[in-house]
């Protein structure tokens, strides 16, 4: 039995090559290509990939296209939620704040298309909306002072850039603010980003001037409003 995973039994036509490899060659190959691949990717890019069911797959994409932004299931390893860019510039420098004091705030922020996408904890896209509605969250429009938070989870997909390369110029269009390698495997929950984006929509009002900003619809006429501030 020969070794060769390819033979030729006629001549090939001319201008047809044939390459002839035997299984441990090819085996040989294959591992060294790993070996390369496990070199070059970051903890932060495996943990990302490991997202996909074809993580080798993704890799290659980034490789390939790294100012291309590859699709990703949330769910299983990560959650995102997605804000307005300037009032998610004004959440991530909250959650900031607490990195500087030693507390644990942002998790891994990427920037596209005008918006700010915050990885999460998985299970933050079913208890967001319930928090939001917890807090009365009321969104108020496009341009409006309490955007809406986009919460993304278990069936969802998300862009995910390619984790920041040293030697590759910042790209544009799809890139890292906070990279994945730089948060040490932390992600903030559904209670960090809503505290950190209650924090934000008071900022864009002027800061402490904004405290009693409220997030909520206006009251009905008569009804009885209750100050609970002090609880956020």
């Amino acid at each position: 039995m020969s070794p060769f995973s390819v033979s030729c039994v006629t001549t090939p036509p001319r201008g047809v090559h044939l390459v002839v490899m035997s299984s441990d060659f090819t085996g040989t190959v294959w591992q060294a290509l790993d070996d390369d691949l496990a070199r070059e990717v970051s903890t932060g890019a495996a943990w990302l990939a490991s997202a996909s069911p074809f993580p080798r797959s993704v890799h290659a994409l980034w490789s390939a296209r790294p100012g291309q932004a590859q699709p990703l299931p949330c769910g299983t390893v990560f959650d995102a939620v997605s804000v307005p860019a300037l009032f998610g510039r004004r959440m991530l420098a909250r959650l900031l704040r607490l990195d500087a004091v030693g507390r644990p705030g942002s998790g891994p922020v990427a920037a596209d298309r005008g918006r700010l996408l915050f990885f999460a904890a998985p299970g933050t896209a079913g208890r967001l909306p319930v928090l939001l509605r917890w807090e009365e969250w009321q969104h108020a429009g496009p341009g409006g002072a309490v955007p809406a938070l986009l919460a993304y989870g278990t069936g969802d997909v998300v862009p995910v850039p390619a984790p920041p390369r040293p030697g590759l110029p910042l790209d544009r269009g799809a890139r890292w603010l906070v990279g994945p390698d730089a948060c040490g495997g932390w992600l903030p929950g559904a209670e960090q980003l809503l505290w950190a984006a209650v924090r934000a929509v008071r900022a864009g009002h002027g800061g402490g001037k904004g405290r009693g900003l409220p997030i909520s619809a206006p009251a009905r006429p008569g009804a009885k409003v209750y100050d609970v501030t002090r609880r956020r």
